[in-house]
């Protein structure tokens, strides 16, 4: 009996939101995929597919898709389970020949859901990665302000970290992006005052997608909670250009 060749599962990273920022290699692969999957929401919804779209409904051959239902919760061992049984869907379609692509907001390797799968798969599979445009990167470039010059430091973190850790960051570096701040916002806030950088602070939400907004002066930002696709980009003022 003649064994089918297994397919490749790729990472295809289709950026912050705005169609036009989909790399043509991402565009490329989507329209030769046999098979499309994502992360949906309640109601079957996913953001990345809605970013591409336009790649999947113009390709010569519908795919097929895998939709993988991620519980709005923050119970781990929800979303592996999740993780769990789209890896099982994927690997049968894997082992049929098919070439899998996984759509992943911003970038795969980037805070990317897809890097829970490639732990799954990688050891028994052809894995590749579509690097894709990052919203720290679609920030700078909407703000226009470059993130790193010369000397200066840079982190990222997420604003799920501990009070200690976003503060102890803030007063060591000199750009901070925080990401996944909406939950956390009013506390980000209050660290901002506290380490004196609210005024190197601004905050965006959606980046690059028709409901953008950007607030500059994050004093006037209500301390509420925001939602899950926002960041705080803080960039000292007084830059050293020597």
């Amino acid at each position: 009996m003649t064994q089918v060749a297994r397919g490749t599962f790729y990472g295809v990273g289709v950026g912050p939101g705005d169609p036009e920022l989909l790399t043509l290699k991402a565009h490329r692969l989507i329209q030769s995929a046999d098979v499309i999957s994502y992360i949906g929401v309640a109601g079957g919804r996913s953001q990345a597919r809605d970013i591409a779209a336009d790649s999947i409904e113009t390709a010569s051959k519908p795919p097929r898709e895998i939709a993988v239902p991620m519980p709005m919760s923050k119970d781990r061992s929800l979303a592996n389970a999740a993780y769990d049984t789209a890896a099982i869907e994927i690997r049968e379609a894997l082992e049929q020949g098919l070439n899998v692509a996984f759509l992943c907001e911003g970038d795969p390797l980037f805070f990317g859901s897809f890097a829970y799968l490639l732990d799954r798969l990688q050891d028994d599979y052809t894995c590749e990665v579509v690097p894709g445009i990052s919203s720290v990167n679609a920030a700078a470039a909407r703000l226009l302000k470059p993130l790193t010059l010369l000397k200066e430091s840079f982190a990222v973190i997420s604003g799920r970290h501990s009070d200690a850790h976003i503060r102890d960051t803030l007063e060591t570096h000199d750009t901070v992006v925080i990401m996944k701040a909406g939950s956390s916002r009013p506390r980000i806030l209050e660290l901002l005052e506290a380490t004196g950088r609210s005024k190197d602070a601004s905050y965006l939400e959606y980046i690059s997608r028709e409901q953008e907004q950007v607030v500059r002066d994050v004093s006037q930002l209500e301390a509420t909670a925001g939602p899950y696709f926002s960041v705080f980009v803080v960039i000292r003022q007084e830059r050293d250009r020597t």
